[in-house]
C-alpha cells in the first residue's frame, strides 16, 4: 500500500505562511534589540572611536550587498588594526578622509547589482548623509556638509579595463581615479574585522593586510612627488602598524 500526503489547502498554506512570518519577525526583533543593547553598552564604556559616518557607510554597503566590491585603504585602515589589537593609536596618526578602492575586476557584477538596486554610488552615500555631493573639480570625491570626504580609487587600467570609468550608468555618479600600485593592494591578503564608532555602532571593515599597508606607506613616503607634509605621517603610520603587527601577530 502506498501512502500519500493529503493535499495542502490554500487555508493551510496561508496559516503556515503567517506562522513563519511571525516567527521571522520575532527573531528580527530579538536580534535588533540585542544589537541595540550592544551599541548602548559600547557607547557607555567608550569601546569605539571610529567616525560614526565611516561605520554607517560600511554598514549600508554591507546591507546592500556591495561591500565585497570595495576595500578601505589609507588612514582609516588604522581603525581596523587598532580594533583587532585592542589598543588606541595616537590621534595625530589618524585623519578624516576615507579612501575606497574599487575592485574593477568584478565591475560587471557590481554594475548588475547596482542596476537591480536602481542606485548610483552617490545614492548609496546619501543614504548615510543626504548632504554628500561630488566635487566639481574632482569627480572621484564625494564630500558632505561637514567636510567628510570619500575618494573612489581604482587600479591603473589593465586587462581591457575601460578608462575613464564611472561607477554606474548614472551620469551624475562618481568616477574612479587610477591609483599607482593599487593592483598590489588588490592582490594583497585582505584584513577584515569589526570596528566600533564613537556612538557604539558596529560594522565590519575589510582592508589590506598590515604588511601591505606598511609597504605601501613606505613606498608613498619615498616618491618624489609626495606632499612633504604627508611624508612624515606616512612614515609614522607605517612604523605604528608594523609595531602592532609584530606585537599582536596581526594578519598571521
Amino acid at each position: 500500500m502506498v501512502w500519500t500526503s493529503p493535499p495542502v489547502t490554500g487555508k493551510a498554506r496561508l496559516s503556515r505562511f503567517i506562522t513563519r512570518k511571525e516567527a521571522a519577525e520575532n527573531r528580527l526583533k530579538t536580534l535588533t534589540d540585542e544589537l541595540d543593547r550592544h551599541r548602548r553598552l559600547n557607547r557607555a564604556v567608550h569601546v569605539g572611536r571610529a567616525p560614526d559616518i565611516l561605520v554607517a557607510i560600511l554598514h549600508v554597503m554591507t546591507r546592500l550587498n556591495i561591500a565585497e566590491h570595495f576595500i578601505v585603504i589609507g588612514t582609516h585602515a588604522l581603525y581596523a588594526y587598532e580594533a583587532a589589537a585592542g589598543v588606541r593609536l595616537q590621534e595625530r596618526a589618524l585623519a578624516t578622509r576615507d579612501n575606497l578602492l574599487w575592485d574593477t575586476r568584478k565591475r560587471l557584477l557590481f554594475a548588475s547589482r547596482m542596476k537591480n538596486l536602481d542606485l548610483s554610488m552617490l545614492d548609496v552615500l546619501r543614504k548615510v548623509d543626504s548632504t554628500f555631493e561630488i566635487r566639481d573639480e574632482q569627480l572621484f570625491t564625494a564630500v558632505n556638509a561637514k567636510g567628510f570626504e570619500v575618494d573612489i580609487l581604482r587600479r591603473e587600467a589593465a586587462d581591457l579595463d575601460p578608462h575613464p570609468l564611472q561607477l554606474t550608468d548614472d551620469e551624475d555618479d562618481l568616477w574612479a581615479v587610477q591609483a599607482r600600485r593599487a593592483n598590489v593592494l588588490l592582490g594583497s591578503a585582505p584584513f577584515s574585522t569589526p570596528i566600533v564608532s564613537v556612538t557604539g555602532r558596529m560594522a565590519r571593515m575589510t582592508t589590506i593586510s598590515p604588511t601591505a599597508f606598511v609597504d605601501f606607506k613606505r613606498w608613498m613616503a619615498s616618491t618624489a612627488d609626495r606632499d612633504p607634509l604627508k611624508v612624515s605621517r606616512d612614515r609614522l603610520q607605517a612604523s605604528i602598524v608594523e609595531e602592532l603587527a609584530n606585537r599582536f601577530q596581526l594578519g598571521v
